[in-house]
């Protein structure tokens, strides 16, 4: 099963077998809305705070995947899941009633590729006939915790991305129809330096960069095996250092490359500046419009790379910088 230096080749078949993706009314309004499972048009989804807003994303985006794809709780042996808020509120609060025995995980916004990497290698190891996946952000929990209280009325530079307010959850398996899991690529954390809250993409992308270059050499293969090759939330600041940081190196993407930040919102009616990003932005993403092409065979492989900015808000007031971290994930069709 290893593969290279940071890589796994699954030998047992890995499949996702559901998936579901809940997201916001902002969310739903952008390119991508058709293709999301559920839209709530209420940013409190009904709730008293915006920590219990996320919770109840997490809740409803398990229940939908397990809905989808007629697979009990009971069924379900591991869930893998994390968002953005301290100690991992948002998902011990919304996943606790299910009682499916988890692991909490933070991978900043790279959590959903770290979430399925470990779902995938549990069902590959035969630890579990069914293991979950998920990761969630909330647009208003985010800025409270890492900026500025919405009512503060900060002015956002244009290196700044808007935090997706979503959930998406899958069930990875030893069958299904939406894709296939054939291999990951664990991310390192890789530090440029960057101290800049507001520019996400440029403290991403050179850890994006790093784990897309060593899932080639890992697999030996070039950047045209892939279809696509899928990044979290680097937006458009981060997608033009991702492009010329792996040129750099002598690896072309420029025509494969994909953000899910630049796709989830429409720049020319929705003002989020840079684009999207959090946990919730490649989740939704993958989800929606990433699993649909590869379950139609439009794309056939495809290099999905969730990015995360490892900060704090006691590490950001301390000065200090912000790392990157990317996990790859490489997906195939099944469609004949």
């Amino acid at each position: 099963m290893k593969q290279g230096q940071a890589s796994l080749r699954f030998e047992n078949p890995v499949y996702i077998a559901a998936a579901a993706s809940v997201a916001g009314k902002k969310e739903g309004e952008g390119p991508l809305g058709h293709t999301f499972t559920e839209i709530d048009e209420d940013p409190m989804l009904g709730q008293d705070n915006w920590e219990a807003a996320e919770s109840e994303l997490q809740r409803r985006a398990a229940g939908l995947a397990m809905e989808d794809g007629g697979i009990g709780r009971e069924k379900i042996r591991y869930l893998f899941a994390g968002d953005l808020l301290g100690q991992l509120i948002a998902t011990s609060f919304g996943v606790m009633g299910y009682g499916i025995p988890m692991f909490g995980l933070y991978g900043a916004c790279s959590t959903m590729g770290e979430s399925m990497s470990l779902a995938a290698a549990m069902v590959d190891a035969g630890n579990a006939d069914y293991a979950m996946a998920m990761a969630s952000s909330h647009f208003a929990s985010a800025e409270k915790q890492f900026r500025f209280p919405l009512a503060y009325g900060n002015q956002r530079p244009y290196s700044a991305t808007w935090t997706v307010t979503g959930c998406g959850a899958v069930i990875v398996g030893t069958a299904g129809d939406y894709a296939r899991i054939t291999g990951v690529t664990t991310g390192r954390i890789v530090d440029y330096g960057i101290k800049d809250s507001m520019n996400m993409g440029a403290a991403m992308a050179p850890a994006a960069a790093d784990t897309i270059q060593q899932n080639l050499a890992d697999f030996q293969i070039s950047p045209s095996y892939y279809d696509k090759i899928i990044t979290g939330d680097l937006g458009t600041v981060g997608q033009k250092l991702v492009i010329e940081l792996l040129a750099e190196k002598g690896v072309d993407i420029a025509d494969l490359h994909m953000d899910c930040g630049i796709e989830i919102f429409d720049p020319k009616t929705q003002d989020t500046h840079a684009g999207g990003s959090g946990c919730g932005c490649s989740a939704v993403t993958l989800c929606g419009m990433i699993l649909k092409k590869l379950r139609d065979g439009e794309w056939k492989r495809v290099l999905f790379v969730p990015t995360g900015a490892l900060l704090s808000s006691t590490s950001f007031n301390e000065g200090q910088s912000v790392p990157g971290i990317a996990h790859g994930v490489m997906l195939e069709t099944v469609c004949q």
